[in-house]
């Protein structure tokens, strides 16, 4: 595995991370009725997807140029970290509005 290549699948992972910390933390924030703070962390969340898209875009941007690529348990754990993530920040954000109704009535 080059270095480019790690570091993209990394990015992957770390950006992933990230988002998903994000999320629960808006959830947290919610729940105490912190709905701007929620919603900061959401916003977060959605642009650490955003840089672990890029990422991502940059890997399957060389496969489609024909550059064959090593798959590795990495490579899969940095794609499940992102699809996770995804999940979770949509889910983070219907607990945010369901938490936001709640307060308000």
């Amino acid at each position: 595995m080059d270095q480019e290549y790690l570091e993209a699948v990394m990015g992957l992972i770390v950006n992933s991370g990230n988002a998903k910390s994000d999320a629960m933390e808006a959830i947290y924030a919610a729940k105490e009725g912190k709905f701007e703070e929620a919603d900061e962390k959401i916003k977060a969340a959605e642009a650490a997807l955003v840089e672990a898209h890029h990422s991502q875009t940059g890997l399957l941007t060389k496969e489609a140029q024909g550059e064959k690529l090593e798959i590795t348990l990495l490579t899969v754990h940095s794609q499940d970290h992102l699809m996770t993530s995804i999940t979770f920040t949509d889910l983070a954000k219907e607990l945010v509005d369901v938490y936001r109704k709640l307060y308000n009535g």
